[in-house]
């Protein structure tokens, strides 16, 4: 069994003169996280139509669960639940009828995995209700619920959070640590950076059809300039000062104090997912 249940080399794709997704190398290991980030536009839906074999790459390679991709694409996908863009489903139907029309695609076990799947994601007390009534957030759960009657191994979610108050966004990332938990791999594509730090375990930041940077949430965010806020007398107010990676908060104390300053607090900034993210594009804007 593969490690990795994602995986592209040079992974490309134009529509005409425009190059949307441009050599992508990406791994995804498998029983993670992993979170494919970047600004709205920046081919996220692309990559993720090229996995699901939708659309067909103009170059590079790509393997789902170790199959490759087209060749074998209907026996890696039975393995694979996924949304693309916002779900689809009959308004007419009731959100249980739509995931009973559902498992009629798939293997029989598929119909048992239904009270399942609709308790998992929160929908139970609403099963019964038309999809026409959900909200877009109950939508959302319920392509989550479609997912989950496949009995995936892998998931890959193009913007599942979109529509989803603070609250449901606390379930969805319960909901994926759980999955995570019993051995799956969720692939999440997101522009929301904050989300995706909280959410996720590994990320890909993506710019221009671009992967830009690939690793841990830790590694992405550890590195490059830093700022330390530092209160002390006879300072007035305090001052904010930018450091390099190499500085650390306790040599910049201990230079205080034998200067014969009285420091009062000494806070380094915590550096975000977004703000690596704008401090990597940043820099590649200014070098184009």
């Amino acid at each position: 069994m593969s490690s990795e249940v994602v995986k592209t080399e040079g992974l490309g794709k134009r529509f005409g003169d425009e190059a949307v997704v441009s050599d992508v190398d990406l791994r995804v290991p498998r029983g993670t996280a992993f979170g494919y980030l970047g600004p709205n536009g920046a081919g996220k839906t692309t990559l993720i139509r090229m996995l699901l074999g939708l659309l067909r790459p103009t170059s590079g390679t790509m393997e789902l669960l170790g199959l490759p991709v087209p060749k074998r694409r209907r026996q890696a996908l039975s393995r694979v639940g996924a949304i693309v863009d916002e779900p689809r489903f009959h308004g007419h139907l009731t959100g249980r009828q739509n995931l009973w029309a559902l498992a009629a695609a798939r293997e029989p076990e598929a119909h048992g995995r239904i009270e399942g799947a609709l308790a998992r994601v929160g929908l139970r007390e609403r099963a019964d209700d038309r999809v026409s009534a959900y909200s877009m957030g109950m939508r959302q759960r319920l392509g989550i619920a479609a997912c989950l009657i496949a009995d995936p191994e892998l998931l890959i979610l193009d913007e599942p959070m979109n529509g989803l108050d603070p609250a449901g966004m606390l379930e969805f990332r319960e909901l994926l640590h759980s999955l995570v938990e019993e051995g799956r791999t969720v692939v999440l594509s997101s522009h929301l950076l904050d989300e995706v730090e909280k959410t996720c375990d590994l990320a890909a930041i993506v710019d221009n059809g671009r992967v830009v940077a690939q690793g841990t949430i830790e590694a992405l965010t550890a590195g490059g300039e830093r700022t330390i806020d530092i209160v002390a007398e006879p300072t007035d107010g305090g001052l904010r000062v930018r450091i390099g990676a190499e500085t650390t908060a306790a040599s910049i104390n201990r230079r205080l104090v034998e200067s014969g300053l009285d420091v009062h607090r000494l806070e380094p900034e915590r550096v975000t997912l977004e703000r690596r993210f704008l401090d990597i594009t940043s820099r590649l804007e200014a070098a184009a």
